[in-house]
Formats: structure tokens, C-alpha cells, sequence
């Protein structure tokens, strides 16, 4: 449950690691940045955010692969407005809706390979470049535009975070997050599997989703920990990630443990693997056979989870060893109360099939465009 130890705000659970502890870790390029260089950076973006007239409130669509540029703008965008990812593989079509259904105020790309999201924008909406040296560092190209400007703090009450889900209308649903439902999902997850400053994560979901951002980013910066950060997955590569950067655990879907588990030999362990302290499933089910194969293989435990975008990730989990581990569950319910309701809204026994309702200071308040009430029931 949320307590005093969790920060309100992602500002805030960005401050709470000691200035000197390695926050990024890049794999192909060895760039290694600091809590401390991340934080100046975060607070110099914002500022280039303010100046470009992005106030609170103020939707900022972001399209970038996963690198420290993602992370640096993410949480950059939701201190000086609202962070508004975008999947990079859109087609323009897919663009010019996402930008319009936000109304985002502000398009920042990276220098290359967003040519469809500032078609999408051209003369609509203002657009920054953000460039990455070869020592991680993130800035505004157009220097003119990262005049200087003071970014006030955002309050826990502020909107952080604008995401899209389809769930069951089929009709692309805003969900607005606020800073203080993504930093208390973020200590349910450190909590329910003992992260530590010493943890190092392997972010292998792309962070224009929840499931990347909450679970492998902002889980780890909370407790201190290292977050590495590949451009992509790779499954040729992964192995090699591992044992290099010291991975402990990992969080992926289950196309992606199915894809490691396929270049598994059986017949030893993997170099890199007697580091893991466990690996994440979540945001689709993963077949019972594989997650044995997967312990078998690797000698780690296998924790299934439950999560949606509504609940800022996680609201279930099977626990950490000696806990019980029942394959084919998602555990229990992880800093929130979860229920089975009949469709007249009340509580049903155990055993019973129904509507699964959660209840949590992660949860959204509401959807911002869906007038049903179905899919606005909380």
C-alpha cells in the first residue's frame, strides 16, 4: 500500500537515489548516466518544455525509441506538462489522430526517424528536436528554444500522463494518470518484489506503454536501481545484455520469453542467468508450460502479473519465493483491493465468475472521452 516512504510526485521519486549511482545503462554504446546527470537533464528539458509554451496541463507528444532520450523526455514532459508517448511505427493516419484526439500542444522528436509524426504536425503544432551525444547527453537541437524559463513543480493531483486504450468499446480511450497513481504503482511494484538499489532492470517493453515505463523505469528509479535500456530487443543479444550489465530481473510479454526461451539450449544454464532474482510476465497470459521450461532453463522464478493501463500497471502478482507460486494465476492482489462483481455491481463468492473490479490509489478516476457508463465504471 501507498506510505509515507513513496514519493507524490515522479520529480520526486526521481530525488531518491544518491547523486552518484549509475540510473541508465545503454548496452550497444557503454553510456553509463548518473541519477545526478539524469535530474539535470530532466529539469533542463522541462525548462526547454515551459519556453516552448507548454504549461500544466498541456498534452506533449513524444516519439522515440527506447533510449535515454524516451525516459529523459517522459519524465521531463510530465513535470512541465503532460507526457503524451507515441508508438514511433504509427503511419501518418495514425498520427494525425493520436495528436488531435490529445490535443497535444507540443511534438518533440528525435532527429531522425520520426518523419511521419512532424508530417502529421507541420503546421499545427510546434515541434522540438532532442539530440543525443555519444555520452548521453539529451538536449534541444534549437538552442533558441531552450531560452531559459523555470518550470514550477507539479503537484501529486497533476495529470502526468496521457495513454491510449482500446479495452472492451474498441474505440481508442484516453487514460489520464496522474503523477501520484504512477509513483504509488511504482512502490507496489519495488515492494512486491524487494527491489533495491542494487536491482538492475532490463527494460525491454517499449516505453510509449505503461507496462515499460512503471514497471522496468519508474520501479527501479524509485528504489535506486539501474535501468538498462537497449534500443530494441534482440533476441541474438539478449544473453549477452544480461551477463554484461548485470541484469537481476526482467519484465516482458510472453512472445518475448517465448523468443528467449527458443534460443535456449536446455542443457546448461546461461551465462549472465545466475544473476536473476526473478523474472516478470504481464499484459497477456503466459502458458503454464513455458514458464516451467523457463525455470527449468534459466533457474530463476517466474512471476506472473496482472496489469492495465487504468491502474498505472500492476494490480496482481505471484510473490517472490518462499511465497506461494500457483502457475496459470496471477497471484494476488498488490496495493489494491480487487473484487468479482455480478452485473448488478455486488461483491460474488468466491469461485464465481464476473467483472473484475480494483480499488487503489493507482487507479484513474476516469476516462477523458468515453461517455459510456460500462466503460467509465471504476
Amino acid at each position: 500500500m501507498n506510505d509515507s516512504s513513496t514519493p507524490s510526485t515522479l520529480l520526486e521519486l526521481l530525488h531518491a537515489a544518491p547523486a552518484s549511482h549509475t540510473a541508465l545503462l545503454v548496452p550497444e554504446t557503454g553510456v553509463r548516466i548518473t541519477y545526478a546527470t539524469l535530474r539535470q537533464q530532466v529539469a533542463a528539458l522541462a525548462d526547454a518544455f515551459t519556453a516552448a509554451g507548454a504549461t500544466r496541463g498541456d498534452r506533449i507528444a513524444l516519439v522515440f525509441p527506447n533510449g535515454v532520450a524516451a525516459i529523459a523526455s517522459f519524465l521531463a514532459a510530465a513535470a512541465a506538462g503532460t507526457a503524451a508517448p507515441l508508438n514511433p511505427g504509427y503511419r501518418h493516419d495514425e498520427f494525425a489522430f493520436y495528436l488531435e484526439d490529445t490535443a497535444a500542444k507540443l511534438l518533440v522528436v528525435p532527429p531522425e526517424g520520426a518523419e511521419e509524426a512532424q508530417r502529421a504536425a507541420a503546421g499545427r503544432i510546434p515541434i522540438l528536436t532532442l539530440e543525443t551525444s555519444a555520452h548521453g547527453a539529451v538536449h534541444v537541437k534549437d538552442a533558441a528554444a531552450a531560452a531559459s524559463r523555470t518550470t514550477p513543480a507539479p503537484s501529486p493531483d497533476d495529470v502526468a500522463l496521457v495513454l491510449h486504450t482500446s479495452g472492451s468499446t474498441g474505440r481508442p480511450k484516453r487514460v489520464p494518470l496522474q503523477h501520484r497513481h504512477l509513483a504509488t504503482s511504482a512502490r507496489n511494484i519495488a515492494d512486491t518484489y524487494r527491489l533495491t538499489s542494487s536491482d538492475v532492470s532490463l527494460c525491454l517493453m517499449p516505453l510509449f506503454h505503461v507496462h515499460g515505463l512503471v514497471a522496468s523505469v519508474l520501479s527501479t528509479l524509485l528504489t535506486g536501481g539501474t535501468v538498462v535500456v537497449p534500443a530494441k530487443f534482440n533476441a541474438l543479444s539478449f544473453w549477452r545484455t544480461v551477463r554484461d550489465c548485470g541484469v537481476t530481473w526482467y519484465s516482458a510479454v510472453p512472445t518475448i520469453h517465448q523468443l528467449v526461451l527458443a534460443r535456449s539450449s536446455g542443457k546448461e544454464r546461461p551465462a549472465g542467468a545466475e544473476k536473476l532474482r526473478f523474472i516478470r510476465s504481464c499484459s497477456a497470459a503466459l502458458p503454464v508450460e513455458v514458464a516451467q521450461k523457463m525455470e527449468a532453463a534459466f533457474g530463476a522464478p517466474v512471476l506472473e502479473a496482472y496489469g492495465m493501463t487504468e491502474a498505472a500497471h500492476q494490480m496482481a502478482s505471484n510473490p517472490l519465493p518462499p511465497g506461494p507460486r500457483k502457475p496459470g494465476f496471477v497471484g494476488q492482489g498488490t496495493g489494491v483491493g480487487i473484487a468479482i462483481l455480478d452485473d448488478q455491481g455486488q461483491i460474488l463468492p468466491a469461485g464465481k465468475q464476473g467483472e473484475v473490479s480494483i480499488r487503489g490509489t493507482n487507479v484513474m478516476h476516469g476516462y477523458l472521452n468515453c461517455s459510456s457508463p460500462d466503460a467509465s465504471r471504476k
